[in-house]
């Protein structure tokens, strides 16, 4: 009786109670150059949209919450999945409704970097705005957010960074002179700078102007990327290219099914990303024979690559359109 009660009690705490691991997996795939469930991912409104062939796709990776032990002992023997510490994923006291919002808000950043390095590689002009003013800072009642910066300390403004590189050399108590637009009216107005540790940021010698500004489209058109309970920033790259195959005409795919990752700057920088095995197998089970890797995964991604992928090597937006061109003309491309 008591090892019937024993043996009851064991795979009840198996099969019941969580434990403190997530498992990571292949997620699904999705062509940014196609739509789900009737919506393109990828919409430009107000500018000519050439036609594309073939797919560009973005990966993702399935992370699952409150498996139990035998559940994760069921995914680890199948091999198509790996175990991982709860808290490298989700950290003590966090909500699940805090980490959606967290993954959104990197998937928006991704998709707002992925926009202006397309159009920047595509020499359309972008802006720099006040996309946050810190109350009670100088900036705050001089700018309202959405400010278009023109000049700040008389140093143009045609960059994010810009506006930092403006006030080198200043100091706390320094007055400048900061020119900006709001609704196509230009206006000038003097700033006095404070100190940056009187507002919470880090100390700095420089002045302190309370502006955290942001780069978005010059342009008449609008760029619209949809898609629903995805997160996180690693599709960067693959939307940029889906949005420079949209408005050029060098049909990129060219009738391939191509994959890739990557977190993406609004200088066109691909930075490394998580999870890529898993990546590579859910391309590789999408029918992809050729994937985008990061400079910086390519060594985690050659030894788990699967068998029969191609693993093409990218820098930086610009390099990821030239391999893709020299695909297409079966060229020799950089691989990992």
């Amino acid at each position: 009786m008591v090892s019937f009660v024993l043996t009851v009690a064991f795979l009840l705490v198996g099969l019941l109670v969580p434990i403190p691991y997530v498992s990571l997996g292949p997620g699904p795939t999705y062509d940014t150059l196609g739509a789900v469930e009737g919506v393109p991912i990828v919409k430009i409104d107000g500018e000519e949209s050439h036609p594309t062939t073939g797919q560009l796709r973005m990966t993702t990776v399935s992370v699952n919450d409150e498996i139990s032990l035998f559940g994760a002992l069921g995914l680890w023997v199948s091999g198509r999945y790996a175990l991982a510490p709860r808290e490298d994923y989700f950290r003590p006291g966090e909500t699940e409704e805090q980490i959606e919002q967290q993954n959104t808000k990197l998937f928006q950043e991704s998709q707002s970097n992925a926009e202006i390095a397309a159009l920047r590689y595509l020499k359309y002009p972008v802006k720099v705005i006040a996309s946050s003013i810190t109350a009670g800072a100088p900036a705050d009642k001089v700018l309202a957010p959405g400010d278009q910066l023109v000049t700040v300390n008389g140093k143009p403004i045609v960059a994010a960074t810009d506006v930092t590189t403006a006030l080198t050399g200043t100091v706390p108590g320094q007055t400048v002179s900061i020119t900006f637009k709001r609704d196509g009216q230009e206006r000038t107005a003097p700033l006095t700078l404070a100190k940056a540790t009187d507002f919470g940021a880090k100390e700095r010698a420089e002045g302190f102007m309370g502006v955290g500004p942001a780069e978005r489209p010059d342009v008449a058109f609008k760029t619209t990327i949809r898609l629903q309970n995805v997160g996180g920033p690693s599709a960067g790259l693959v939307f940029a290219l889906a949005i420079v195959d949209r408005l050029s005409t060098d049909d990129l795919a060219g009738g391939a099914t191509i994959a890739g990752t990557g977190e993406i700057d609004v200088d066109g920088n691909v930075g490394r990303i998580g999870g890529i095995p898993f990546k590579m197998v859910a391309a590789k089970e999408a029918g992809v024979n050729t994937f985008l890797v990061p400079k910086d995964n390519c060594t985690e991604a050659k030894d788990n690559a699967p068998e029969g992928l191609r693993l093409v090597k990218v820098e930086n937006l610009a390099g990821a359109v030239q391999a893709l061109k020299d695909i297409k003309a079966g060229k020799d491309v950089p691989g990992c």
